[in-house]
């Protein structure tokens, strides 16, 4: 008896679901908080709600190849960046973009 006991309750547990929770902390929230949009169509990056804001540019290997103070609520650069991906930071937001 015991044995069957010892079977049924490692079976029961094996394929019982597992549900786990993990905190994490998601830029997303923060995007959606501080009301700055992000936009990239070509070469050109729109930057909205971030007034005051420094602009950062860098390349994958962590390069950083430019650097713009946004002096407007909505602003649009043309940035002369050769093909590839990117990541942009604003404030504490950051984008990955690919420039084709």
């Amino acid at each position: 008896m015991k044995k069957f006991f010892i079977i049924v309750l490692t079976l029961a547990m094996a394929f019982a679901p597992i549900s786990m929770l993990a905190e994490t902390e998601h830029d997303g929230i923060e995007m959606s908080v501080s009301g700055v949009s992000i936009t990239v169509v070509g070469g050109n990056v729109r930057v909205a709600g971030a007034n005051g804001e420094v602009m950062e540019v860098f390349n994958l290997t962590g390069a950083k190849v430019a650097t713009v103070r946004i002096d407007s609520n909505d602003k649009t650069f043309s940035l002369n960046l050769a093909k590839g991906c990117y990541l942009i930071k604003v404030g504490k937001i950051v984008r990955k973009i690919s420039v084709q």
